[in-house]
């Protein structure tokens, strides 16, 4: 993804009336005293034992129809098959290709690990009903999931203001989807190894595979 695009992807999300702008991307963000600011931590969202034999990396947009299918359908049977006995740890990695899927995840996050995946199957499941509309109307709608999760207007509005937090994303993204050669969504890294998206049936046969071995 080009500079030029990075920065209209972290460039104001909505009308100024509504909130302030975010930062545009800039290559470093610096303190005061002219020196380079740490970025943001990003936490990993997981489910599952942590020490489980088999780690999956899904990479995923809020934004993506596919990855709204996978989580409606096959991982539904694999954390009740391998993710909830021990067997398998799933860990959840943003991939934004348009404005409205950072949002979605800085939304998500904003709930914090305790209600990630909660949002997120509520993203997935309207996630038709809340891309519609200008990107006013898209972020009054993401605020609305938020508050139904819970989270005050008031963490929302800091959630979705954090340009910092957004750069550090992105820049999170990018260094992953690189690393792993993630070409779309939904895509999974498992023992090394990148997979395109699957059946159950077929993720069955891998992970059982990799649980033998």
């Amino acid at each position: 993804m080009t500079k030029t695009t990075r920065r209209a992807l972290l460039g104001a999300p909505f009308a100024a009336a509504a909130f302030a702008a975010l930062p545009a991307w800039a290559q470093d963000a610096e303190t005061e005293d002219g020196t380079a600011s740490a970025a943001p931590e990003i936490a990993e969202m997981a489910m599952g034992d942590a020490d489980a034999p088999v780690t999956i990396y899904e990479f995923a947009s809020f934004t993506c129809p596919h990855c709204a299918s996978f989580h409606l359908g096959p991982l539904k049977q694999i954390k009740e098959n391998y993710i909830d006995t021990g067997k398998v740890r799933l860990v959840y990695r943003d991939v934004y290709f348009d404005r409205p899927g950072l949002w979605a995840a800085m939304i998500a996050r904003c709930g914090g690990q305790m209600r990630f995946f909660g949002i997120a199957d509520v993203l997935y499941q309207n996630q038709r009903e809340w891309l519609q509309g200008e990107p006013t109307q898209i972020v009054e709608n993401l605020k609305a999931i938020g508050r139904e999760a819970g989270i005050g207007n008031d963490k929302l509005d800091a959630c979705l203001q954090d340009g910092e937090k957004a750069e550090a994303l992105f820049a999170w993204y990018e260094e992953g989807a690189t690393e792993n050669n993630i070409q779309g969504t939904p895509s999974f890294v498992i023992d090394g190894e990148t997979y395109s998206n699957m059946s159950y049936d077929d993720f069955a046969e891998l992970l059982d595979e990799k649980l033998e071995s």
